[in-house]
């Protein structure tokens, strides 16, 4: 009997000591934190190679090379350090002149980091090309879309804990080369500032 009472005595004893007190702590809930992948822009001047055989020209030339300047913009996103995304858009700006060419394009980008601050990168992917040509004369359009290509390099003016920051890049490209009546090729050279989110 006497145990009993004991007992009942240390149960009596607890309940007043922990009254309004967990025992047990509660568990915190986890919130699981989202990274969002690296996003990027960047702004930049272009330059490009077109060469086309037949030309529309109306002193009998055939083949004519003529380069045009103007700009590109790039959205991109770096799935890992490895693979990205990449959008791009680019007009040459001088209007009513041979070869005006506008391109869109989304390339896989394969990098590889050298250093801290540099890297190397690859373009893969698909694009539209639109080139005008006109001389006063005669005047055309090629509307071609399919695979372009291309390779450069971004160099990391500014790099914060959290990889972002102002870069430079430059790199040149493969728009479009196509058979046919109005073969063309189109290569691009680009160069710009990028910001990394």
């Amino acid at each position: 009997m006497k145990i009993k009472e004991i007992v009942v005595a240390l149960l009596l004893t607890a309940s007043v000591l922990f009254a309004g007190k967990n025992v047990v702590p509660a568990e915190t809930p986890v919130v699981p934190v989202l990274t969002p992948w690296p996003f990027y822009i960047g702004l930049g001047l272009a330059m490009s190679n077109i060469d086309r055989d037949p030309c529309p020209c109306a002193n009998g030339q055939t083949i004519i090379s003529d380069h045009r300047y103007g700009a590109v913009l790039r959205v991109g996103v770096d799935f890992n350090e490895y693979l990205g995304l990449e959008a791009r858009a680019l007009k040459t700006l001088e209007s009513n002149v041979f070869s005006e060419t506008t391109h869109y394009g989304l390339y896989f980008k394969p990098q590889f980091a050298v250093s801290d601050r540099l890297r190397i990168y690859g373009l893969l992917g698909y694009g539209n090309t639109t080139i005008d040509y006109t001389n006063g004369i005669k005047s055309s359009t090629t509307d071609e879309s399919g695979i372009a290509y291309g390779a450069g390099v971004e160099y990391a003016l500014t790099k914060n804990a959290d990889g972002s920051g102002w870069g430079l890049w430059v790199d040149y490209s493969r728009l479009l080369k196509n058979k046919g009546a109005k073969h063309s090729t189109v290569d691009m050279a680009t160069a710009g500032v990028v910001y990394h989110f």
